[in-house]
């Protein structure tokens, strides 16, 4: 008989296992590298949720090319997203910052704004990197008026980020403006919130037997006499859900524009969507109306470009 092997249970990638400290992930946009000039690498939206959709499958040596399939599909609301400032950063650092003029009023109550502006974008010369700080329109959408806040790094060089901030400094900005149909983008955002949870269904420990003492679903030992004390090691009940995650390479299927699909209106725990909004295939963590940063892939794989769908309808 072989000898009974046992790894470790849960992995200590994601540790310690608490709630986020936030709803929209910070992201090292110097490892996401852009080959095109489209200004922005991210954008903020807002999952529908999931559906089924009828797609004509073109993709090169597939089985069921040019042939009629379902595919599962997530469906996020993109509102427009406006400019609140735009940092300069040298060696590393926030150098300088400076603010749009027209900045929405709904935008009092998560940054406490400044009375004195910080000068203009001419007026900043010493500086070798340049980032924007953007907000989403979420007044715009049925789901709240508070709008979430993220920095987001620009591609393109020096000059062409400085041309593309001075350009979009008092503008909106859609989201077929970044993201266009066919492209693979990453999903970051949190999960669902589970609460307290025990170790099997948080760490998958196997069930002990129906006969064993104290207890079928707690791990068989908490540690030995010495060193005396429980490790972190130890699987044991905690928070499950509301973690940070990312979900690589998800094949955008359609940009749509409000209005052009009767099937997404009265949707369950939603409703209504009111402004822009793309199809992506396969699922995406977090519930509905959870806020999700799109952004251009970390790392592209083949296979997920490769794949070519044109999208038909919403079952």
């Amino acid at each position: 008989m072989a000898a009974p092997k046992a790894p470790r249970k849960g992995s200590l990638q994601f540790w310690p296992r608490k709630r986020a400290s936030k709803l929209l992930p910070s992201v090292n946009w110097d490892a996401i590298k852009v080959n095109s000039s489209k200004g922005l690498k991210g954008f903020i939206g807002y999952k529908v949720g999931m559906a089924s959709a009828f797609a004509k499958d073109n993709t090169e040596h597939s089985m069921t090319k040019g042939k009629k399939i379902s595919v599962p599909v997530t469906i996020l609301e993109c509102p427009s997203m406006k400019v609140f400032s735009i940092r300069f950063y040298k060696n590393g650092t926030v150098a300088n910052e400076v603010l749009a003029d027209n900045v929405d009023k709904e935008m009092k109550s998560v940054i406490k704004l400044p009375k004195k502006k910080h000068g203009k974008i001419d007026d900043v010369k010493d500086f070798d990197d340049i980032r924007i700080v953007a907000y989403s329109q979420v007044k715009k959408t049925n789901i709240k008026k508070t709008p979430d806040v993220i920095e987001i790094g620009l591609s393109g060089s020096l000059e062409e980020k400085i041309n593309y901030a001075k350009d979009k400094l008092n503008k909106e900005i859609s989201i077929s403006e970044v993201f266009e149909k066919g492209q693979v983008a990453d999903a970051r955002g949190l999960t669902k919130g589970k609460g307290l949870s025990g170790a099997v269904s948080r760490f998958g420990i196997t069930l002990k037997q129906h006969k064993s003492e104290k207890g079928r679903r707690k791990p068989g030992s908490l540690g030995p006499w010495h060193p005396a004390r429980v490790t972190f090691r130890v699987p044991m009940a905690g928070q499950l859900g509301m973690f940070t995650r990312v979900v690589y390479n998800n094949k955008i299927i359609k940009v749509g524009k409000a209005g052009d699909d009767e099937n997404l209106k009265g949707i369950t725990n939603f409703g209504d969507v009111k402004t822009d909004y793309l199809i992506i295939r396969g699922s995406i963590q977090g519930p509905q109306k959870r806020q999700i940063l799109l952004t251009y892939p970390l790392r592209e794989t083949k296979k997920q470009v490769k794949k070519n769908f044109e999208f038909m309808e919403l079952r």
